[in-house]
């Protein structure tokens, strides 16, 4: 389907080669993909099909071999270290598999994170951070520390550390892979309820039924994309009953 605006996200033959003793190893051959503002995109694939170098790449954790990557317009592969840390902090939210949190400081601290990284002052950026915790259900645990919240609750902090920047994109490394099944169903809520604010969400999981969340589904394997389709049944069955139950 053409569209007219333009991609966030434009990857053009990108190849990532890892030299092993003498082996080379294309993580990723010759991918090309456009990924559009609000769309929510799981991908797929066995080990070593390229999906974490494909994340890695678009959340500008790396540099492709060969090709090029554009987000929101810029081409990725002219900026320096410190071009690619800001485009990080800027246009970027990470929500990985272990939280990631800082134990030893509050929850408030934790999602005002970047916004320090960012250089803005600390009353506005307490301000961010406690609304982006209201907003997805931990207004009152702004004070307490990871150690004192459930799984599913520290990957709330987790999301609103993600969503303080106001990121172009949110890209998720199996973020449900530490939480029990009831857990991980109220995060894909949280999930959909971004999707439908306006987000842009990259998932990548090696579970079906996590991946039935999105609306578009990519496939990789051996470093190409195998298969990229539409959800025609987004999993949106019992979600009024988790999110009351969150």
């Amino acid at each position: 389907m053409k569209r007219e605006e333009q991609p966030l996200i434009k990857l053009r033959d990108v190849t990532k080669i890892y030299q092993m003793g003498s082996q080379e190893v294309r993580a990723m051959d010759g991918v090309s993909l456009d990924v559009y503002p609000n769309e929510y995109v799981a991908v797929m694939g066995p080990s070593g099909s390229g999906k974490s170098t494909m994340m890695n790449i678009i959340g500008c954790l790396d540099t492709p071999t060969g090709g090029t990557y554009e987000l929101n317009g810029q081409n990725v592969g002219d900026m320096d270290d410190d071009e690619l840390a800001l485009i990080r902090n800027k246009e970027i939210g990470f929500v990985f598999q272990t939280f990631n949190l800082l134990p030893r400081v509050t929850c408030l601290q934790n999602a005002e994170l970047p916004l320090i990284y960012s250089g803005m002052p600390r009353s506005k950026r307490r301000e961010r951070a406690a609304d982006v915790l209201t907003d997805v259900g931990l207004g009152d645990r702004l004070d307490h520390k990871p150690n004192e919240l459930s799984g599913g609750q520290r990957q709330r902090v987790a999301v609103a550390r993600a969503l303080v920047t106001n990121p172009a994109l949110i890209l998720a490394d199996e973020p449900t892979g530490n939480l029990d099944t009831k857990t991980g169903e109220e995060i894909m809520w949280l999930f959909e309820q971004l999707y439908r604010k306006g987000n842009t969400l990259i998932v990548v999981t090696h579970e079906e039924d996590i991946a039935l969340h999105a609306r578009r589904i990519i496939r990789l394997r051996d470093g190409i994309i195998e298969s990229d389709v539409q959800v025609q049944e987004p999993a949106l069955a019992q979600r009024s009953t988790v999110a009351e139950a969150a």
